[in-house]
This record gives C-alpha cells, structure tokens and sequence, in this order.
C-alpha cells in the first residue's frame, strides 16, 4: 500500500508535474524535454499557474541526476568502477573520476552537455510561468512570482557552480545568447534572492511542504556567500584568480535562518533521509520525491548489489577506501556504509554475488577498469521506502539542512577570526552523532580549524552534493589527493562549455583551458 499522506494539495501537484527519465547504467539521459507550453496560449486560470509553477519544481528532480552525477562523481565520494561490461558507458563515469572531460568528449557530449540542458531547462520553464503569470490575477500573485525566481535563481546558483560565467536570461526570446561573467550571474543570483525572501513565506501548512520560503532563500544566499571568492572570481588556464570574501554576509544569512525559529536539528540524524523525512525540522529546502512511478529517489538503484532490491539494482555507485576509513567509528553517520557481508535491504536475508559467492563489499577496489562485483563500499544514506513501488523511493532529498547552515556559519566565523564561536557551533552539529559526546577540542588555530571544517562537512554532508564546492573552495579538488592522487589542471574547477551548445549559440565563449 503507498502512502497519501504527502499526495494531498500542492505536495501532489510538484510531484505529479511530467518526471524526467531516471539513471541506468547504459542509458542516455541527453534529451532535453519539449513543451507545448507558452504566455500566449497558457495560464488564463489559477489553476493552470499553479501547473506551469508545478513543471518548474518538477524539473528540481534533474539536479539529482546530471548535477549531482557530476559534482559527486568528480569529488571522493563517489567512483563508478567499470565492472565486466557493466558501468563503462564510453569511458565517461571513468572520464569524470579521472576529472578528464572535455567539451567534445564521451562526459562533455553526454553528462556536462545533458547537464547544461536540464538547468536551462529549469530557467526556460521558470521565465515562461513568469511571463504568463504576468498577465493573469489571481490571490498570491507575488508570492508565486516569488517562488518562480527563487527557483530560477537555484537554476542559475548550480549553473555557475559548473559552468562559471553562463548568459543570465530572464524573458522568453529564443535568441543566441552572450556570456555574463560569473560575477555577474552571482550578482543577479543575490539580488534575487534578497528581493524574493521579502515576500516568501516563514513557512507553508504541512499539505504545501516543499515549496520555497525565506529560509530556502537565505540557505542558497548562505552557500553564495560561503563560496564568493569562487563564484566571483576568475578561472584562466593557471587556475582561480579569487574574487572577494563574503564571510560577514553568510554568517548574516545563515543568522536569519538559525534565528528564525521554523527549524530545528532532528534528535535523529537519520531521519533526514528515509522515507518519512518531509516530516523532519531541519530540512530547509527539498526535492520532492514520492514512490510511484517515474516520481521516487532512486539512488539505492545506482549503488545496492544487483540482489539486494526488489527491482534490481544497477551495482554501479561506490566510495573510495579513504572516505569511508575517515568516519570515526563511534560516529553515527558512519551507518551510511554498506562494508563486508551483504544482506537484502528489505527482508535481511544474506545475499549472494552472481558466481554464487557471499557477496562482500570490500572497501579496496583495486582495478576501477576491472573491478568485481563487490568492490568498493557503498553508500545507503537514504534507505529503503518500506512502501517504495519498484525502484521509487519515497524519501526527499535536501538541498539545504539547518546543520549544513551551522556548517557554514562556523566556517564563515572562523575565517572571521571568531574561532571559538566556530568551535562551539560544529560541536553542536556533532552532539547528536557520538554517544558519548567527541567534542572538537577548544583553542585550535584558525588554520587548523579549516581542515576540521572541511573533514566535518565530509561527516555531516557525504552524498549531499557539495563535495566538489568544499573541495575547490579549499584548493583540494584537482589537488585529488585521494586513490590514484593524480593531480589534474586547476582550470578544472570549472566544467567545459559543451560543444553542442557552442555550435548551437556561437556567441559563447570556451573556458579558459579546454
């Protein structure tokens, strides 16, 4: 039986927005889709404002494919060994490992070019409902407006992540496009951002869950701030020419949500992320996921054994030996791991590889071009649905947790020089996880403290998406100082333009190094 607790009001209507095509081993998720959809010949109602509303929250269930894909693949977190014929795809979950994509190759023409397209995607869907919604009246205008460029703003904030400077487009002219810098697109990402939090709500009744609110508002303006060297600064060939600090302003952001009183951290870590956790206090911002087809969180899918589901699973996600050896083994959030011999995740019974062998996830994959069915240990952050229908999970996934803006808060307070305040605030995020409590020592430096912030956002946020930002905020991604410890061209920070888009619009312009 499937829940209907969350399919009731607007909750249903973001879900049931058209879904996109979700992640296989073998499958090409380039296709971008088409919509019939424009101002002149939509929105005459409320109701179907709230359906084009609905088709820009619905296209959020792309950023936990090809964003996701690239940010986490590239990082520590995850590798994709190639496993006999399985997961070689054309070199590209390899290529992105490796951090050796190009516009033109196997990741560039597939995952980096699909990506492109699905948070475009996003901003077009975005700029028609604006459109439209502008010539219809109706209650709530403002705030579904609000809603509306609070999201294309996200859409924006993950395309300058990848990409640096990218055409910030906010009409419905299809037209080539010049490049804005990455300044500028950072500009007009906070002026959004500042503009829209004045008019979202604090919060919505439990049947709305999922839509936007100050506190989403202030968490994307929080992360912005966190990374303003970066997402201001300069990308040539040598690498980052940083712009400035903004450490003052995401401690201010983060002030407004923790001093808000609408979230909480949850007594239970864990319920951040199974299938009830729209229910969880902390959670700030989300993608709604539900198990019905087409619509659930299918990440067991890409890392669970081919026997360990019901349907099954792709054998395809791993970590590496050095991320997992790095949990304490007192830390609860070490229970995100699936090591050594491996049981059904829905009935417990053990489980066997396809030679007929006890199936063992050893944490030292050895050959990723030939690796084993067993190899490396696997990441179950977000459990099975008890009431999941095939490989859809009910469980959301959140882009923004209340711990994540302590996070951020301590690490903006350190570079401020307050660094017992720091201390004190990721002490706090650590409490609920150790029994007893392991506190980060008092009287650490400053310097020192950058690494531990950096090694807790790892503990805190495994899986999360944001590996790839911390690493590069930290002058470690193309460092890799991690499995093969190859280090690669630090104008790697930024994904290449693809090449289809070039051809497409000519007036962009290629990223320094590719």
């Amino acid at each position: 039986m499937t829940r209907s607790i969350r399919v009731t009001g607007l909750s249903a209507i973001l879900l049931l927005a058209p879904a996109l095509g979700f992640l296989e081993g073998c499958t090409d998720l380039t296709e971008v889709p088409t919509s019939s959809i424009a101002p002149e010949n939509f929105y005459r109602n409320q109701e179907e404002v709230i359906g084009g509303l609905a088709s820009v929250y619905a296209q959020m269930r792309a950023t936990t494919d090809g964003y996701y894909n690239l940010t986490e693949v590239s990082s520590d977190e995850y590798i994709v060994p190639t496993r006999g014929t399985d997961w070689y795809d054309n070199g590209r979950w390899l290529e992105i490992d490796r951090q050796l994509w190009g516009a033109n190759s196997p990741s560039g023409l597939d995952d980096v070019n699909g990506t492109w397209n699905g948070l475009f995607t996003g901003v077009a869907r975005a700029n028609v409902a604006l459109a439209a919604v502008d010539k219809v009246s109706f209650p709530d205008k403002a705030i579904v407006q609000a809603e509306l460029r609070t999201l294309r703003a996200f859409y924006y904030f993950l395309l300058q992540d990848l990409f640096g400077g990218v055409p910030v487009v906010s009409d419905t002219e299809i037209m080539p496009r010049a490049q804005n810098t990455r300044a500028e697109v950072f500009a007009f990402i906070e002026k959004e951002l500042n503009e829209t939090r004045a008019v979202l709500p604090a919060s919505w009744p439990a049947e709305m869950n999922g839509r936007m609110t100050k506190g989403a508002a202030d968490a994307i303006l929080a992360s912005l701030y966190l990374n303003a060297q970066v997402f201001t600064g300069t990308v040539t060939a040598a690498g980052l020419q940083p712009g400035p600090a903004k450490w003052q302003e995401a401690v201010t952001a983060s002030d407004r949500i923790l001093n808000s009183g609408v979230y909480s951290l949850a007594s239970d870590w864990r319920s951040n992320f199974t299938a009830s956790n729209h229910l969880s206090p902390e959670i700030i911002m989300s993608v709604k996921y539900l198990n019905e087809t087409d619509l659930g969180l299918n990440f067991l899918m890409r890392a669970l054994h081919y026997t360990q589901f019901t349907p099954s699973p792709w054998n395809g996600f791993a970590t590496i030996a050095e991320t997992y050896f790095a949990f304490d083994a007192d830390d609860k959030r070490r229970q995100i791991f699936l090591e050594g011999r491996q049981f059904n995740l829905e009935t417990g019974a053990p489980v066997n590889d396809r030679t007929g062998k006890p199936l063992i996830f050893d944490p030292n994959i050895g050959d990723v071009t030939n690796a084993s069915e067993g190899a490396g240990v696997r990441i179950a952050k977000w459990p099975v649905d008890p009431n999941h229908v095939q490989q859809n999970n009910g469980n959301d996934f959140a882009h923004f947790r209340l711990a994540e803006i302590m996070l951020i808060k301590a690490e903006a307070l350190n570079e401020l020089g307050q660094t017992a305040a720091a201390i004190a605030l990721v002490n706090t995020v650590r409490a609920r996880v150790f029994s007893p409590a392991e506190p980060i020592s008092a009287g650490i430096s400053q310097a020192a403290f950058r690494d531990v912030i950096l090694k807790e956002r790892l503990f805190e946020l495994t899986a999360e998406g944001k590996r790839r930002q911390d690493l590069i905020r930290h002058n470690k991604f193309t460092q890799r100082a991690w499995f093969n410890k190859a280090v690669r061209e630090p104008y790697r920070i930024l994904m290449p333009i693809p090449q289809t888009q070039i051809e497409t619009n000519p007036l962009l312009v290629q990223n320094a190094g590719y």
